[in-house]
């Protein structure tokens, strides 16, 4: 079992939603530091304000744009350095591009979706991955999507992402498991989450909106556990079985009845997000 308490946490998007979530309950969980990687200047700041204020001094901010190589490796450096190695990495960071058919996309919108969600995730976990083999020990924990695991019209570039992720992820596990070692990923693949992120869609039938602090707490405990899946709501679960026994057209009549074909029709999302600073900032 993966144990919190005494670890280097890192966290990507972690100055928002469950990323910051994910953050306090490790914290809680007694994590020796807890680093923040965000976009947010305003928003790091913050939440290391709001965490300090509550006793924890252990909380290290950096503004990193994870879509950047560059800025990656930079903090990277800076982190090991520093703070020390990571034990447990959560690659949270992700955008969402929706309520648009795949030829509505600019090359923008592509190119941004894809450093983030997949290029970001990647490289956030190879400039830290070597250390937690040397030490024979470390837990990577991928925010992928429900969306990996079924089709998702008006919401195609996002949950290509997705799909990449869960791909990446689990051969990434079993290459962890043939190294041999206290070593460990574990793939989050939550339904739609009540955050400004999924602004304005419609959740389907038998899939409601997942409340973050239970999503959040969810996380926690499969990797205190070494989960290697965790498909949320249960409901989910049955999704990859529904599509191995239905032909493609049942399966889509159901998806398409119970609503998840339509569930992006009315998505808004968050504002467009800061523009990207230079520099990394760091608690004093």
């Amino acid at each position: 079992m993966s144990k919190i308490k005494g670890a280097n946490v890192l966290v990507t998007g972690g100055a928002n939603g469950i990323g910051k979530l994910m953050g306090m309950k490790c914290l809680q969980e007694g994590a020796a530091n807890l680093i923040i990687w965000d976009i947010n200047e305003e928003n790091l700041l913050q939440t290391q304000k709001e965490f300090s204020s509550k006793g924890y001094r252990n909380v290290y901010p950096f503004l990193v744009d994870v879509a950047n190589i560059d800025d990656i490796e930079r903090c990277a450096t800076e982190v090991l350095l520093e703070i020390g190695n990571v034990d447990i990495l959560f690659n949270n960071a992700g955008i969402v591009a929706g309520n648009k058919s795949f030829w509505e996309y600019s090359s923008k919108d592509i190119e941004k979706t894809i450093q983030i969600n997949i290029s970001g995730v990647m490289h956030v976990t190879r400039v830290f991955l070597k250390d937690m083999i040397k030490q024979r020990r470390g837990h990577v924990v991928n925010i992928s999507s429900a969306s990996a695991l079924i089709p998702l019209p008006k919401g195609s570039v996002y949950a290509s992402s997705k799909w990449a992720v869960l791909g990446w992820s689990e051969s990434l596990r079993m290459e962890l498991e043939l190294e041999g070692g206290d070593l460990h990923v574990t793939t989050v693949c939550p339904s739609y989450i009540d955050t400004g992120m999924f602004k304005g869609v419609k959740a389907p039938m038998l899939f409601p909106l997942l409340q973050p602090d239970d999503i959040a707490s969810k996380v926690i405990r499969a990797v205190k556990k070494n989960d290697i899946l965790l498909l949320q709501p249960d409901n989910v679960n049955i999704v990859p079985i529904l599509k191995g026994l239905f032909p493609p057209r049942i399966f889509d009549t159901v998806a398409g009845w119970l609503g998840v074909y339509s569930s992006m029709n009315t998505f808004e999302g968050r504002p467009e997000a800061d523009k990207v600073p230079e520099k990394s900032v760091k608690a004093k």
